[in-house]
Formats: structure tokens, sequence, C-alpha cells
């Protein structure tokens, strides 16, 4: 199974496993999709990293010389304009579109264990929110050349690194160096590549030993916040903080400052 996923404690772990450079496929995309589900709905896993095997690459991209068409046009547009099915799970379009309107409010940490191209940008770009990098990582966008536009809609990169590096990547499918993607806060971290997993189980434990209700409202008003007025985002930010307060304060043995507004009984 070329997408794996363990866990360990309160850390689910997915790796991409289809040597030599971890190339996707279009079944890897479906198992990415199942997996991500199971994840999510387990109350028990609070954090996942998601990493590459091996020392060569941490995601090639898709895999180009796969046949991911179908045999018709009328049957591509179709593909493009309903659901993906599990009968036709070894096609594209397919789950890797699917998986991009998934809603995640579980932090995911990257691992990046060498060159993230294409789709495994894309990866980390839509699917982890904290990234750890090896100094031979390479984060590119080469799929200009080969006539594929629209990775910047997908990723809304420009959200994440400044608009003239964007530009750069996506117009020259040139990509990063490790130490370019620190400067411009793509990654957060370099480490040597024998410390990889050890910092990332390292940053994932720190994050699975807060209240797991905490951290998922801090995604989820982080996410939506970004596409509400000011006003919005406000009021929604104090609604959540204020449920899960109430929340939390109701379980034995949790005490805490009390909602602003009220009056302590301690």
């Amino acid at each position: 199974m070329p997408m794996t996923y363990e866990k360990k404690g309160k850390i689910g772990i997915f790796t991409i496993d289809n040597p030599k450079v971890n190339a996707l496929t279009p079944e890897m995309h479906k198992q990415f999709y199942d997996l991500m589900h199971d994840f999510l709905a387990d109350q028990g896993v609070h954090v996942g990293i998601l990493t590459g095997a091996g020392d060569r690459a941490f995601c090639g991209g898709d895999d180009i010389k796969h046949d991911w068409g179908y045999n018709s046009l009328e049957a591509n547009l179709n593909a493009h304009f309903w659901p993906s099915t599990e009968e036709n799970k070894d096609k594209r379009p397919g789950w890797e579109r699917d998986l991009k309107t998934v809603e995640r409010f579980k932090p995911i940490i990257g691992a990046i264990n060498g060159p993230a191209m294409g789709m495994g940008l894309i990866y980390l770009v839509c699917h982890t929110d904290i990234r750890i990098a090896t100094p031979n990582a390479r984060l590119g966008l080469p799929e200009i050349a080969y006539g594929m536009g629209g990775a910047s809609g997908t990723t809304q990169l420009a959200r994440h690194i400044p608009h003239a590096v964007a530009m750069w990547m996506l117009l020259t499918g040139e990509s990063l160096t490790a130490d370019q993607a620190l400067q411009h806060s793509l990654v957060n971290e370099i480490v040597e590549p024998d410390k990889l997993m050890d910092r990332a189980m390292e940053v994932a434990e720190k994050i699975a030993a807060h209240p797991p209700l905490a951290v998922r409202v801090e995604m989820e008003v982080f996410k939506r916040s970004l596409d509400l007025p000011q006003a919005e985002s406000r009021a929604f930010a104090s609604h959540l903080y204020r449920l899960q307060r109430a929340a939390y304060l109701t379980q034995p043995g949790n005490t805490a400052t009390p909602l602003a507004g009220t009056k302590s009984t301690e």
C-alpha cells in the first residue's frame, strides 16, 4: 500500500511510500482521502505527521507516466463535473480533487525529507500546517513546463509566500532550496536528516498535549477568519472561544480563569 498510516499514541503518521521518488498515483490519492477521513474522525489521535519514505525524496509529484485519462473527451468532462467513484479510482481527475475539499481542523506537520515537487508541494501546502525540512529539500511547481498551469489557485500560494516569490516559482518552474523556503516562511525549520522525525514527533507531542478542543477551535478560527471581514471574524472567534471554555470547565478536574464577565466562585 503506497500510502501508509500508523498511530503512535496521540499522533498519526502518514507516509508516502512509492519508490524511487514517492511519486503519486491515482490510487494513492484515493488511499490518502480515505486515511484522512479516518484520521479526522479518530478523537484519540490529536495531530498528524506527513512524510515520505526513504531519504531520496518527500514526493516527486504525480506519476506523469501513468495513464490517468479516460478514453474520450466526453468521459473526461464527465469525470470533471461529477464526483469521483470507487470504480474510477485509477483515473484522473479523481480523488486528488475530492481530497482538497475535505475540511480539516486537526493539525498535520510536514516532515520534508527531500524534494517536494508538483503535487508533492501541493500536498504540503494544502494538507500541512507546520513544516520541518532537511537541507536537501527543494520545493517546486514545475507543471508550467508541461502545459499545466493552475497550481496558484489550488494552493493559494500567494497567502503563504510573497507575491514575487510565488510568481517566480509558478512562471519559471524553478524550485526553492530549503534555505530559500525557510527565508520565505514556507517551512518553519531545517534539521539534519537523522533528526527529522524526532523533531517532528517532538513538535507533534507538544501539540497533542494541549486540550484537543482548544486545538480544533484554533484551527477552525484561523482558517475561516481568512475569508471573513474583521467584525465577523471577531464574532466567530468569540463564539467558539466561549463554547470551548464552557465545555472545558464542565469536565471534572479542570479549573482555570473564569469566563470574562462572570463572577468567580473559587
